[in-house]
This record gives structure tokens, C-alpha cells and sequence, in this order.
């Protein structure tokens, strides 16, 4: 008898483009991805914090390199990545402002939309145009784009657009062996989260609604993001992988 064999979580041999990975959950995927085999491209706007993450990462006897560029000017992304290939695209780059829905202004919603909707929907457009074998892309979403929330509307607008692009993007690169799938963090601890933490009874508040009993970590995040990057998700396209320690299952 041959038994079956687990498929590899290895990726030895692929080139991975994570954005907003100086710091936080991009990072963290840009790690995980280059530990297990990957050649890594972080793109960040901050070059300062770029060539530090980078810099570790080629200390620790990783393939990284960076991209210091703005994912919201797409002409000047479309022309730095015209002579790269990828096998992997993380879409981690995402902002908040949260505001109760009376005091969301234009300005709000052209900033929160345009980084989390609009550059990740022609980022990818540009990247699966350059993958002629097949790949992942991975959306980092949020659980939000599955539940509302006061003072979230705005980046809950954001992150159910994600979803639905998420699906139907699946959907037409089916064909193509091209996988595309979201990961939906409950509230991570990152520089960009921290300061909503110190304000009073938010922290309890939070806690109180994840079953698990703890915030979550940028580890959490990276076992995921491996997994749908890697031949043991071959048959895995457009789900939501739900990183929420239980939030939604509520």
C-alpha cells in the first residue's frame, strides 16, 4: 500500500512580494515566507525602516530585498516591478480611522479606501499578469470585513470589499492555477494598533469578545500566510482563513 504523503509547506525556489513589510503583520509574512525557503521583496514607504527589516533579514542568511515606493502610486510600482516575476503576493498594506460614521470626512474615506481597496485590487492586477506558472496571492483582510463594529464603518466598508474581491478575483484566476485567498486577523498588538490599547476600557473591551482570552500576536499571522502560500494549499481558493481566536464564530 502507499500511504499518502503531506504536501510540503516548503518554498524553496519562490519569490514572494509582501507590502507594508518594514514593520507589524508585514514583516512577520515577509519572515515566515523567507524561513521557509522564499526570496522575499518587502515593500515599504518608510526606506529608513525598510533597510532595517531587510537588513535582518539578510543577517539571518535570508534572500530579502526591499522596495521603498508608495503602493498608492501604481504607475510608479506597475514600473519598478515591470521586470519581476513573483510567485507569491501578499496584500498586507492597510490603514485605519476609526471615527463614529458622523465624523467620517471625504478625506477619511479616500485615504482608508484607497490603501486597503484600491491599491491592493491594481497591485495584484499587475502582479498576476506576471505570473506564468501559477501562485498565491494573499489578502491580509480582517475579521471586520465579516462582522461590524462602532467607529468601524469606514474599514469595515474597506475590508468586505476585500473579501468580495478576494472571491471573484478566485474565481476568474481559477484557471490560470493562480490561488487567491484572504487571512482575517482579530485585533493584532502592532505599532499601528498599540495606541488604540491605551484608551480606557478598549483593551477589556476587545478581550471580552475573542473566546481565546488574548489579543493576538504577528506569529499568529505567519503560519497562515505559509500554509496558503504553499503546495499543502493547493486546492484552497478564495476562503477566509480566520485568525480571530474566535471572534466570528460567536
Amino acid at each position: 500500500m502507499t500511504l499518502p504523503q503531506t504536501p510540503s509547506l516548503q518554498l524553496t525556489g519562490k519569490r514572494a512580494l509582501i507590502t507594508g513589510a518594514s514593520q507589524g503583520i508585514g514583516l512577520a509574512c515577509a519572515c515566515a515566507l523567507a524561513q521557509a525557503g522564499a526570496e522575499v521583496t518587502l515593500v515599504a514607504r518608510s526606506e529608513g525602516t525598510l533597510n532595517e527589516a531587510v537588513g535582518a533579514l539578510q543577517a539571518a542568511g535570508f534572500k530579502a530585498n526591499g522596495l521603498a515606493l508608495d503602493v498608492n502610486d501604481h504607475s510608479a510600482l506597475k514600473q519598478a516591478l515591470a521586470s519581476h516575476s513573483f510567485d507569491i503576493l501578499v496584500n498586507n498594506a492597510g490603514t485605519n480611522r476609526p471615527k463614529p460614521l458622523a465624523d467620517v470626512s471625504e478625506d477619511d474615506y479616500a485615504t482608508v479606501m484607497d490603501l486597503n481597496v484600491r491599491a491592493c485590487y491594481f497591485l495584484t492586477q499587475t502582479i498576476v499578469g506576471q505570473m506564468p506558472n501559477g501562485g498565491s496571492v494573499i489578502n491580509i483582510s480582517s475579521q471586520m470585513g465579516h462582522v461590524g463594529a462602532a467607529n468601524r464603518s469606514l474599514y469595515c466598508a474597506s475590508k468586505s470589499a476585500v473579501e468580495g474581491m478576494t472571491r471573484a478575483m478566485a474565481v476568474e484566476l481559477g484557471p490560470r492555477g493562480i490561488r487567491v485567498n484572504s487571512v482575517c486577523p482579530t485585533f493584532i498588538e502592532t505599532p499601528m494598533t498599540r495606541p488604540y490599547f491605551e484608551q480606557p476600557g478598549f483593551l477589556e473591551s476587545v478581550i471580552a469578545k475573542i473566546p481565546l482570552g488574548r489579543l493576538g500576536q504577528v506569529e499568529d499571522i505567519m503560519g497562515s500566510v505559509v500554509f496558503l502560500a504553499s503546495p499543502a494549499a493547493a486546492m484552497v481558493t478564495g476562503s477566509a482563513l480566520m485568525v480571530d481566536g474566535g471572534w466570528t464564530a460567536q
